[in-house]
């Protein structure tokens, strides 16, 4: 235990703990997903990029434990207030996200992101994005506080179909489709898993195609366009796992109907916790 560190938490995971039952005990990636900040994922990045204070000090060791109820938390200087308990009610919330909107909770950029466009008693229950739609990209985004359910949505072990309807233009001929199903190596060296592709319709040189994806690489739909010498005129996500956009209207959002939340948590238990 280094010298400024309280009597009230630990980094050593293997140490024992006074009055642990008073106190409970839990890593402090858990608390901030339990407290609806993020998911443990980005509570780690948060951690390791030392926004996280314990009792006035920055911690930037993974695995460090908390004492429920004792230790004081902040993020980036703003108090959190830790749950002993995980929270029950979580938000679950599907958007159309429009055009030039970001997808994260603030942008050092003052550009206009997802959560502003939600009403102030939603943006108070702090909710966060569930991964990324870049910004000159449309459609489905979630956002929920339940930094679990987004952690498993997020990692890359899990293979979830998004799918994407992409309007492109370009000398269009199979052999483009043939290599997105095959999983092309994108000019960067990215190995691509194979990708479901087929054309919806052709009108005024412009193919709009259907996309399913199950692996999360950066812009992959753009960049393998790129590469195949088709230009992206429109992309927007349409589908992510069971949801759809059903019909919201761009910069509109909805609350998950029960058996689609339902739906996500059945899959993603059944395939258990990521390591």
């Amino acid at each position: 235990m280094t010298s400024f560190m309280s009597s009230h938490y630990l980094e050593d995971m293997s140490s024992p703990r006074q009055n642990s039952q008073a106190c409970p005990l839990v890593r402090l990636n858990k608390a901030l997903a339990q407290a609806g900040i993020c998911s443990r994922r980005a509570a780690d990045a948060l951690i390791l990029s030392g926004e996280v204070q314990v009792n006035g000090h920055v911690v930037r060791t993974l695995g460090t434990r908390i004492a429920l109820g004792q230790d004081r938390v902040s993020v980036r200087g703003e108090s959190v207030c830790l749950s002993q308990s995980p929270v029950r009610d979580h938000l679950y919330l599907a958007m159309n996200k429009p055009l030039e909107v970001v997808t994260t909770a603030r942008d050092p950029q003052k550009r206009q992101t997802v959560l502003e466009l939600l009403p102030a008693d939603l943006q108070r229950q702090r909710p966060f994005p569930v991964g990324r739609l870049d910004r000159m990209s449309e459609g489905l985004i979630l956002l929920t506080t339940d930094g679990e359910l987004t952690l498993r949505l997020t990692h890359p072990r899990y293979e979830h179909p998004k799918i994407y309807h992409v309007w492109v233009r370009g000398r269009f001929i199979p052999e483009k489709l043939q290599t997105m199903r095959s999983g092309m190596r994108l000019a960067e060296g990215e190995q691509l898993a194979p990708v479901q592709v087929r054309p919806l319709r052709r009108e005024a040189g412009t193919t709009l195609l259907e996309m399913i994806l199950r692996q999360g690489v950066n812009r992959q739909i753009r960049r393998m366009c790129r590469d195949l010498h088709l230009h992206v005129l429109r992309l927007v996500r349409v589908q992510h796992g069971p949801v759809s956009l059903n019909g919201l209207a761009p910069g509109a959002w909805r609350h998950l109907h029960p058996d689609e939340i339902q739906h996500l948590q059945l899959i993603f238990n059944h395939q258990g916790n990521p390591r």
